[in-house]
């Protein structure tokens, strides 16, 4: 594995660990940050024994968002390009096709935020802060915020956040739906393994198709996103993971899933 200075990364167990590492920009977003996370993302989606990844980052942000150096002296296309960069890694984040966990430990602000919105579960520590200040900057949540946040929160709690570029605490960030948990800060990479480990015990076939089903579903019609979710209910009956598991609930054993 090659020398990722703004990114860490580390596998165990059939986890890996992605760590943000800019901490003298509090893990600002730049280009080559940008770059070498799809990269190791991609190297994670390869390999087969990782099942499941964990996001996080070093010192006391996850990501403080984009930029804003570059972005103040960057021209419009440039600009252009950085967005559309983030939107692929995000994009990449959120079709992986394996379980992938936002474990926020510090500052998730504008674009830090916009890649925790692409995971499947968001947790945080208790000291976290989370938003979208953008628009006190002059600009937008342009990664993908304009999108997804709406579709974790609502778009009148969007419209809220996003327009006064507010920063909410992690009780606010819970009830509001925008996170999962909250936990003291010297637990959080233990609960962000301990959700992994639930989730990958289950067949990988099922989970992966659960949350496509999900993730697809939120663009289609009530009806349309119903019947795919049956259409993936058939799919999943033809793997011997469904047979497994319906054999081992019916002699009330744990099942073995083999992923096939």
């Amino acid at each position: 594995m090659p020398d990722h200075k703004s990114v860490l990364y580390q596998e165990g167990n059939g986890v890996a660990l992605i760590t943000l590492n800019r901490p003298q920009a509090l893990n600002a977003l730049s280009m080559d940050l940008l770059r070498e996370l799809l990269l190791l993302l991609d190297v994670a989606e390869k390999n087969d024994s990782v099942k499941a990844l964990i996001i996080t980052g070093v010192d006391k942000a996850f990501s403080a968002g984009a930029d804003i150096k570059f972005l103040n002296q960057a021209t419009p296309l440039a600009v252009r390009d950085f967005a559309r960069l983030a939107i692929a890694v995000n994009h990449k984040i959120e079709t992986l096709g394996k379980v992938v966990i936002a474990a926020i430990n510090g500052y998730a602000f504008g674009g830090g935020l916009e890649m925790a919105e692409a995971c499947m579960i968001r947790i945080a520590a208790h000291t976290a802060r989370l938003g979208h200040p953008e628009v006190r900057i002059g600009a937008i949540a342009g990664f993908g915020g304009t999108t997804r946040l709406a579709r974790l929160v609502g778009k009148g709690r969007a419209a809220e956040l996003l327009l006064r570029g507010r920063t909410i605490a992690a009780d606010e960030a819970l009830e509001i739906g925008l996170i999962q948990s909250i936990v003291e800060p010297g637990r959080l990479m233990a609960e962000a393994e301990a959700i992994v480990r639930d989730i990958i015990s289950q067949s990988p076939i099922a989970v992966r198709l659960t949350w496509e089903a999900l993730h697809r579903g939120m663009n289609l019609t009530l009806e349309e996103s119903a019947l795919l979710g049956a259409d993936y209910f058939g799919l999943v009956a033809s793997t011997n993971d469904f047979r497994i598991g319906t054999k081992a609930f019916i002699e009330k054993k744990d099942p073995g899933y083999t992923g096939t």
